[in-house]
């Protein structure tokens, strides 16, 4: 007759228990993280604080911002180090899009790649100018409605006790983000990333925030717009936003 023999389970060593509690710890603490990550998100729902005319949030947000949401005003002795304009556009590939298409079709000299560079030169002509206060250069740039906001910006500058200065140190990409033709008007929005040094001054010219120092990457998505009709093969910049924040 066959006895059965009950083997009872050996109890974990120290060293094992010590590695239990550790693990479970690790995965308490990852649960927590990707709590919070999830529930510390933004919706779009968010009171927006005020903006420049880049279209980004100033320093005088109530909910405070990050260098790269920075208001882009400039002091006319602003230093720029800007890339050569005459080289191409770091965006190599180009989008396809029916309304490029239908952009291609009514202007047959249309090429995506000469249009982002045309772009990339604006910017850094649109950036410098508003530094400078040069008026003249940005009228023949920008729309009546975004050269009101421009020239109003550059006449409360020179007013104001405090002002924020943004420093175009180069252009990392500028890519087609979107396109559309209404009727006769073709837009296309160009995203642009650019590293920029931002700061703040007194009315007496003194750094009373931020760091001169420091370069910070900023986003931008500027929409530009043209007759297709006209022979003017100009475009001007007709909005200017920031990408909403992804969280």
């Amino acid at each position: 007759m066959a006895v059965a023999v009950r083997r009872h389970p050996k109890s974990k060593s120290p060293e094992l228990q010590y590695f239990d509690i550790i693990l479970f710890a690790l995965i308490a603490i990852f649960l927590v993280l990707r709590l919070r990550s999830v529930l510390g998100r933004k919706t779009g729902n968010e009171k927006q604080g005020p903006t420049d005319v880049y279209g980004r949030r100033t320093q005088n947000d109530a909910n405070g911002t990050s260098p790269r949401d920075s208001t882009a005003q400039h002091g006319s002795d602003n230093v720029y180090r800007l890339p050569d304009s005459n080289r191409k556009s770091t965006a190599e590939n180009t989008v396809s899009s029916p309304a490029l298409t239908q952009i291609q079709l009514a202007d047959g000299s249309f090429s995506q790649q000469e249009f982002l560079n045309g772009a990339h030169m604006a910017f850094e002509m649109i950036v410098e100018s508003f530094a400078k206060g040069d008026k003249d250069t940005l009228s023949s740039l920008l729309s009546p409605e975004v050269y009101k906001n421009f020239s109003s910006a550059i006449d409360d500058r020179a007013t104001s006790d405090e002002h924020e200065e943004t420093t175009l140190v180069g252009i990392k990409s500028a890519v087609i983000h979107d396109a559309s033709v209404e009727g006769r008007t073709a837009y296309i929005t160009v995203k642009f990333i650019s590293e920029e040094v931002s700061i703040m001054r007194n009315k007496a010219g003194d750094v009373i925030s931020g760091d001169p120092n420091n370069v910070i990457e900023a986003e931008d998505l500027w929409t530009f717009a043209r007759n297709l009709e006209s022979s003017d093969p100009n475009w001007q910049l007709v909005a200017t936003e920031t990408p909403d924040d992804e969280g």
